[in-house]
């Protein structure tokens, strides 16, 4: 609420904002888009080489940079802290505002604002911004606590307000495509931060000086040919876009058209398919209720169009979807069907082993193990016991716990989430196989024409 509420409040300032994210989160990202008017980024120590991070908030660094960290600010995977938000801000030499939630509290914030500080001599956290306040006698008490015992001075204090709260959904925030009242909300929790933190403050202790970039390669050494159309799916069923791999996409030569598989009853004229993560089953009925889309994407994937679906993406492309006592006809392309569970099936960052069975062609470099993440609440169930697979899992979840990447046709779904990436050129791969599928069929439409002749 802090990070999307700055945004908003310095965008308003007519400031140019970009927002970053740590971790691989979709959700948060799709907020702070809304929030700030440009594309979050994501940056992951997990996933990422410190130099792709460096480059890639060096190159999207605007007049103003927020990024907004994930969980405490020395929490992570790594024990010595490598992949932890202070990690992160000591990469990028960025200053730390600590949000704090002081309910409850008065005396009991200073050693913890001294822990912080003496955890890690090299972090500058610069201030706290005070959060879930009790009124202005509880805020006038945590002012002289820190200001006596601290110096760490007090950017902002936000007094408790259910207005500025937003609807939460597996652990996470409900995605701003499925809100209606997201830009109304958006607008509220950026006036109540414009009033409740001191905005200059926070940017007179922010300046620093712009990082240098990191010259490495950022694109695959596979070639660029002639532009590709991709349907892609942007709706309120599915919003799970990094808008680094859709970057990567475009410059791999793809053309990017979005439709609305909710509402639209046709594709857009198209070579391949891309339909992305979100959560389908709270939107299964309307999606259900598509008949004349889900049968032509249907007979696309089976007549030979080059596609390509995660997560929620693979739950659309299943037979069915069992949701709340309730079971939902879907695409049908996938034989098997879906069914949705109390409690996540496969969570957290996975490790992939590319299998023989992986249809999109590679660089000219040995296969190599592939980090990426997964986060479903769902099961891919019934499928025919001869199934191929792209993937076998040496971390995480999953199909099946072992494999993942159901390839069908020319139809490649997982419930893994890539990321162009390090070594993981997915983008440019996939844009390469719509190219080389189109050549065939172009060579076979040739071929037969002549035999008619």
């Amino acid at each position: 609420m802090v990070s999307i509420g700055l945004c908003a409040a310095m965008k308003a300032r007519g400031l140019v904002v970009q927002p970053f994210k740590k971790g691989p989160d979709y959700i948060d990202p799709m907020w702070l888009s809304q929030a700030a008017g440009h594309a979050c980024r994501n940056l992951d120590l997990y996933l990422m080489e410190r130099d792709d991070i460096v480059a890639t908030f060096a190159r999207h660094s605007a007049e103003v940079n927020l990024v907004e960290g994930n969980k405490g600010l020395y929490d992570g995977l790594a024990l010595d802290g490598s992949n932890s938000n202070a990690a992160l801000a000591k990469l990028l030499d960025l200053p730390v505002f600590l949000v704090i939630d002081a309910r409850g509290m008065t005396r009991g914030i200073a050693p913890l604002i001294l822990g912080y500080q003496a955890f890690d001599r090299d972090i500058n956290i610069a201030g706290v911004i005070l959060n879930n306040l009790g009124g202005s006698r509880h805020e006038a008490k945590l002012r002289e606590v820190i200001e006596h015992y601290t110096d760490v001075p007090v950017i902002g204090a936000i007094h408790h307000d259910e207005r500025l709260s937003i609807v939460e959904r597996h652990l996470g925030l409900m995605p701003s495509n499925e809100s209606h009242v997201a830009t109304a909300k958006i607008k509220q929790i950026g006036e109540a931060i414009a009033e409740q933190v001191d905005l200059d403050k926070l940017l007179e202790l922010s300046q620093k000086t712009p990082l240098d970039v990191p010259h490495k390669a950022e694109v695959s050494p596979l070639p660029i040919g002639e532009k590709v159309r991709i349907g892609i799916a942007r709706d309120r069923a599915f919003g799970f876009y990094y808008a680094d791999d859709l970057d990567a996409l475009e410059a791999a030569g793809a053309e990017l058209m979005p439709f609305d598989a909710l509402r639209d009853a046709h594709l857009p004229e198209v070579d391949a398919l891309y339909i992305g993560g979100g959560f389908p089953e709270m939107c299964a009925a309307e999606l259900e209720a598509n008949i004349t889309l889900r049968t032509q994407i249907k007979q696309a994937i089976e007549n030979g169009m080059p596609a390509y679906a995660e997560c929620g993406g693979l739950m659309y492309l299943s037979r069915s979807i069992e949701f709340q006592g309730r079971t939902y006809q879907m695409v049908g392309a996938i034989p098997g069907d879906v069914k949705m569970h109390d409690k996540p099936i496969g969570r957290g960052y996975v490790h992939l082993r590319e299998d023989d069975a992986h249809p999109w062609p590679r660089p000219n470099a040995p296969a190599r193990q592939i980090k990426a993440h997964e986060f479903h609440y769902s099961s891919l169930e019934n499928l025919p016991p001869d199934s191929h697979f792209a993937y076998h899992v040496e971390r995480g979840y999953g199909v099946n716990g072992e494999s993942d990447g159901l390839v069908l046709h020319n139809l490649l779904a997982s419930y893994t989430h890539l990321r162009t990436i390090g070594s993981c050129y997915w983008a440019t791969r996939f844009v390469s196989f719509i190219r080389r599928k189109r050549e065939q069929r172009h060579i076979e439409s040739t071929h037969s024409n002549e035999q008619a002749i």
